[in-house]
């Protein structure tokens, strides 16, 4: 599930293959943009601002977002793609290399001059140079709605995902539902940006320091099984701003009461 680190990693991995190259090839497969030809074009950068992905090429931006199951993968010239190509949604190719998008939720060529029309919106980005702590600290502890929704809203602070919510949630000992004015938003904030930038080098993302199969996670994806530190089963339900935005929510009653 892409979170604020994958998208960080995938934008890391495109600019080190697309940076400073001219576009030979540019393909969006998706109405409103389909148009769109920047060849001939420098990729100037390929950048994550929480989890929207900005390909920054001459004086417009592409503009992806990978949702729950989107993508990009970097193939060679001729390569066959290890992904159904019905699936692709943009192509960006320089010399040596293409870049392909695969089932991504958002994809838009704006002017790079437009780009606070649509990234704008976004709190303190967790994995930003700017990153702004204190601001995001007074976003969350200012939000009224339970902390698990406040955590996920992304104009409260850009990066974190479900599963970051979830654990983060249980390392800190949150009921889910707990409103986060009431919890340390500080601590809390603090301890999730140090979360997700132990993750940032590691293959696979964890949380309880072991990196076996199975062991990764706290509470996240793992509903009736014991809490690994009380035994009690965890629980699991769903929680959202709307009925069109809940996420499935884990947690330990006796480790997280509320």
């Amino acid at each position: 599930m892409p979170e604020g680190d994958t998208v960080y990693r995938a934008a890391a991995r495109l600019n080190a293959a697309l940076a400073g190259k001219v576009v030979t090839r540019f393909d969006i497969r998706v109405p409103g943009s389909a148009t769109a030809d920047l060849r001939g074009e420098t990729v100037h950068e390929v950048a994550a601002r929480g989890k929207h992905l900005l390909h920054r090429i001459g004086g417009y931006t592409l503009h992806s977002h990978l949702k729950m199951e989107g993508r990009w993968d970097l193939y060679r010239p001729g390569e066959r793609w290890r992904r159904a190509a019905f699936k692709a949604r943009a192509i960006v190719g320089v010399t040596g290399v293409d870049a392909v998008g695969f089932d991504l939720a958002m994809v838009e060529v704006i002017r790079t001059t437009d780009e606070p029309d649509i990234i704008g919106h976004l709190g303190p980005d967790l994995l930003a140079d700017d990153w702004d702590e204190a601001e995001a600290v007074r976003r969350i502890s200012r939000d009224e709605r339970a902390a698990h929704v406040a955590l996920l809203d992304q104009r409260n602070v850009a990066g974190f995902g479900n599963v970051y919510a979830n654990e983060l949630l249980f390392v800190r000992g949150i009921a889910p539902t707990t409103p986060a004015t009431q919890i340390d938003a500080q601590a809390t904030i603090a301890l999730g940006e140090r979360m997700i930038r132990a993750n940032l080098p590691r293959p696979e993302r964890t949380f309880t320091g072991d990196s076996r199969p199975g062991r990764r996670f706290w509470v996240y994806g793992r509903e009736g099984a014991p809490c690994r530190r009380c035994g009690t089963p965890i629980r699991a339900t769903t929680l959202g701003a709307s009925n069109t935005s809940e996420r499935n929510v884990f947690w330990c009653p006796t480790c997280q009461p509320g």
